[in-house]
């Protein structure tokens, strides 16, 4: 009965061993138990230990598990002193109307009209905003209450028009009187522009709140946000339109199911939102939503609705070169390998490096070898080989990645490439870029700069113009370290790593060499990302003791930088989280206490830093930069709409922003991002902007 020739002779040949391992897989029921149940029953604990214990260890599904066990009795509109619980909802009890008849449509039309605040969901065809038809509308105003208004559906359900629909909702959309929540209300932006709807009123994202209350968090979803706080199951898409090859599109699945489900999206939130409001207060958080968050949704809506344009000829050029450059690498490694290799296979490069050329092993995976970039650039100087895997893995993955992936991304309609920048991704708050990832283009790279000549303005004629925050995560340093020599720097506008480089060697500015100024900029940078001796050490290709040396002759130099640190990982430790200027919370495990004599700079004090030291000192500059450009981002954007500015903002790259617009208001669109870029906040240095405008992003020159 056993299928298969040589499991079934396994079996024949080791018969008794398939017995012993049998029984001892079997439980034996006949075993004596004496166990008194009730002392086995969950006893009395110490709730506030156990959320302690749960959060400094990161059990988050634990600690869910234990707010609702604890508040399983608990009604939904309940006090909630710690603001921390899951509130645990013992009666769903909904009202999920279909409204599927004009005379339907006109009587919750009339009923939104009056209402001061609304909670709004889209169904649509497709994940991406860009490309999605709208299936249907809902909303609800009050928890238990929601709507749901078909304008697609299978052929015999019963759906009103797509226009008229768009129509009659449309003054209640753009109304900002009306006010709007929501989960990820970006999405619906979008697909609203794209039918020629402003959404205007937006005043609350359950999504958002819940990535600033907890930046560590997997997900932000509703169906965790649910769980999480209402203790309450939702439905999940699957049972609506199936999943794998069988699922269907949202405009092929029952108007009944759909819109059970769509009535849930546009009431959930309803409920979650005083839930998030309470904790955003407690946590000081509430300012950070409202003046910042909240706001950008409206402006990455536009950079995502806008999108880019790209040159698809230049990206058919460089795919040509690189192809051609791919081949050629290819060949030059299998004349070095002397002989065939699938150089994207691990496996086979691991036999060739370690095995055949006799490479030392200098890291493992749970497969064998590493061969991955930094094994492969420690091991360049043995033998000529891994250079040259380096450079064909990274051809590679640029062609890949963006010359050949970019123009399949281009909007048949639009001629663009609309990017998603998610907001809740990060957990120190900055944003980041997906479908494609247009972050991770090599800045100082010649490769780099080839892609970038492929990015161009959207409009004959037009320029691109690019706004850079000048080392900004080095000037909010100098803020928080209030370091008298680096404010000082900033003030007088230095080069700050020939300025480092010459007092840390204490020689005199013209006789910084380029090597002092390249270790000056590394410990600069690696400051801010908690770099050990040994980080540095390799990076410059010093010893561990002269990097160690360097570091220490730095502190000495800036000692408000070192106060910084320690500060840092004090209040920490104290408080398990750090903040930023804005007060963006980033909670942190695992910091040491402060070894005596490290502000003293006493000899071994200064330990590596780990993981969450790191993380910690990192947090607070990385995620008040991102503030910074944020805020930035939603000024700019109020200005071009206020005066009517023909430019649009089309990205955001870390500390840069990237504009297109047409020549004659270039210049003063130029003065406007300078402006409002520079002045964003009072730091104790000043904020640099660099701005270069040019025909395609590489050749964009200093204005």
């Amino acid at each position: 009965e056993v299928a298969g020739a040589k499991r079934r002779q396994n079996l024949i040949d080791y018969r008794e061993a398939a017995l012993l391992s049998k029984k001892l897989v079997e439980l034996d029921k006949n075993v004596p138990i004496a166990i008194d149940w009730n002392a086995a029953r969950i006893g009395g604990f110490n709730r506030s230990r156990l959320e302690e214990l749960f959060r400094d260890y990161g059990f988050r599904g634990l600690g869910d598990r234990l707010a609702a066990i604890t508040e399983a009795a608990t009604d939904s509109t309940s006090d909630q002193p710690d603001g921390h619980a899951v509130r645990a909802v013992t009666a769903w009890q909904t009202d999920y109307q279909i409204v599927d008849t004009p005379e339907a449509l006109a009587v919750l039309v009339s009923q939104l009209e009056v209402q001061d605040q609304i909670s709004i969901d889209t169904e649509t065809t497709n994940i991406s905003a860009r490309h999605a038809e709208i299936v249907g509308y809902s909303f609800a105003w009050k928890p238990g209450l929601a709507f749901y208004i078909p304008v697609r559906g299978p052929a015999g359900d019963q759906v009103l028009d797509p226009v008229q629909v768009a129509d009659a909702l449309r003054p209640i959309l753009e109304n900002p009187a009306i006010a709007k929540v929501g989960q990820n209300l970006k999405y619906d932006m979008i697909v609203l522009r794209t039918i020629g709807i402003d959404l205007r009123g937006v005043v609350f994202d359950t999504m958002i709140a819940d990535y600033l209350i907890d930046s560590g968090e997997r997900t932000h979803n509703l169906d965790h946000l649910a769980q999480k706080y209402l203790g309450h199951e939702t439905i999940k898409i699957s049972e609506v339109i199936g999943s794998g090859k069988n699922q269907l599109r949202m405009d092929q699945a029952p108007v009944a199911k759909v819109g059970e489900y769509a009535a849930e999206d546009a009431e959930v939130p309803l409920r979650l939102m005083p839930l998030l409001e309470q904790r955003l207060s407690s946590d000081g958080l509430a300012e950070l939503n409202k003046n910042i968050e909240v706001p950008l949704i409206d402006v990455l809506a536009d950079l995502e609705y806008v999108g880019v344009s790209v040159d698809v000829n230049r990206l058919g050029e460089l795919s040509a070169e690189y192809t051609a450059r791919l081949q050629i690498l290819k060949e030059e490694i299998e004349e070095l390998a002397a002989r065939p290799i699938n150089i994207d296979s691990p496996k086979q490069l691991a036999e060739l490096l370690f095995r055949e050329l006799k490479l030392p092993v200098l890291k493992r995976t749970k497969t064998g070898p590493s061969t991955d970039a930094s094994v492969l650039e420690e091991l360049a100087p043995l033998h000529p080989l891994p250079a040259k895997i380096v450079e064909y893995r990274q051809y590679s993955k640029l062609l890949g990645t963006y010359i050949d992936a970019l123009p399949e991304m281009v909007h048949p309609v639009t001629k663009r490439v609309h990017s998603s920048l998610n907001q809740v991704v990060a957990a120190t708050g900055r944003l980041s870029s997906t479908n494609p990832n247009l972050q991770n283009i090599p800045i100082r790279t010649r490769e780099g700069r080839e892609i970038r000549s492929a990015f161009k303005a959207g409009e004959p004629g037009w320029l691109l113009l690019a706004a850079d925050y000048s080392q900004v995560e080095l000037r909010v340093l100098a803020h928080y370290s209030g370091d008298p020599r680096l404010l000082e720097a900033f003030a007088n506008n230095e080069d700050i790593h020939q300025l480092v480089a010459s007092q840390v060697n204490g020689v005199a500015m013209d006789e910084v060499s380029s090597d002092m100024r390249r270790g000056a900029k590394a410990v600069n940078f690696g400051i801010i990302y908690g770099q050990s001796p040994f980080g540095l050490a390799k990076g410059l290709g010093i010893s561990k003791e002269e990097a160690a040396e360097f570091i220490e002759k730095y502190f000495a130099t800036y000692p408000g930088v070192l106060d910084y640190l320690v500060d840092t990982l004090v209040t920490c430790r104290q408080q398990g989280y750090v903040k930023t200027l804005f007060d963006r919370r980033r909670a942190i495990q695992g910091i040491r206490p402060v070894p005596p004599g490290l502000r003293e700079l006493k000899t071994g004090a200064l330990r590596q830093l780990n993981v969450p030291e790191r993380t910690a000192v990192n947090a607070v500059i990385q995620g008040t930069a991102a503030d910074l450009i944020k805020l930035a981002m939603i000024r700019i954007h109020c200005r071009l709409r206020e005066e009517q500015s023909p430019a649009r903002m089309l990205l955001q790259i870390h500390d840069e922003l990237l504009f297109e617009t047409p020549p004659d208001a270039a210049r003063g669109l130029a003065l406007l991002v300078q402006q409002e870029m520079s002045t964003v906040a009072e730091l104790d240095v000043p904020l640099k902007v660099d701005v270069k405008a040019g025909p395609n992003w590489a050749e964009c020159e200093a204005w």
